[in-house]
């Protein structure tokens, strides 16, 4: 397994908010800087399916492989001879805030070729990308007490 990238935010937004908003994939490209589009083939469970639209690449389709609302979600989406995972853990800091962890990692037979082909953008949104969920999650206002 490669790992392609990591991103870590601390927010004042609830843990609930961060699930809020991954469950609503619809909203994704507000933050999501390289998706154009999300559709969930039914309800945010573990083990539901779905498809995902990068800007400029073709529809990839994805798996909810783990989901422990308040603490992870994890995402598998299907690549030809890889598989892209986006792991999200979420857990409460002693000063009462929500500190989130973003993992991506790539297998597979082809990971080379695929890191070759994705790695570089996801390493330079990543960041950026988890930033902007963490805004929106708070401008939701579900925001912790100080």
């Amino acid at each position: 397994m490669r790992k392609l990238a990591t991103a870590q935010t601390v927010s004042t937004a609830h843990p609930s908010a961060f699930f809020a908003r991954w469950a609503d994939m619809a909203t994704w490209p507000e933050w999501n800087t390289d998706t154009a589009w999300v559709r969930l083939d039914g309800p945010f469970v573990e083990g539901a399916t779905g498809v995902l639209k990068p800007k400029g690449g073709p529809k990839v389709p994805f798996t909810v492989a783990k989901l422990v609302p308040g603490r992870e979600f994890t995402d598998v989406s299907r690549l030809l001879g890889a598989r892209l995972t986006f792991r999200h853990l979420v857990e409460r800091t002693e000063q009462g805030g929500t500190l989130v962890n973003v993992e991506v990692t790539l297998d597979g037979p082809l990971a080379a070729l695929w890191n070759a082909i994705l790695g570089k953008d996801i390493r330079a949104g990543l960041q950026q990308d988890l930033d902007r969920l963490a805004a929106t999650a708070e401008a939701d206002g579900a925001v912790t007490a100080a």
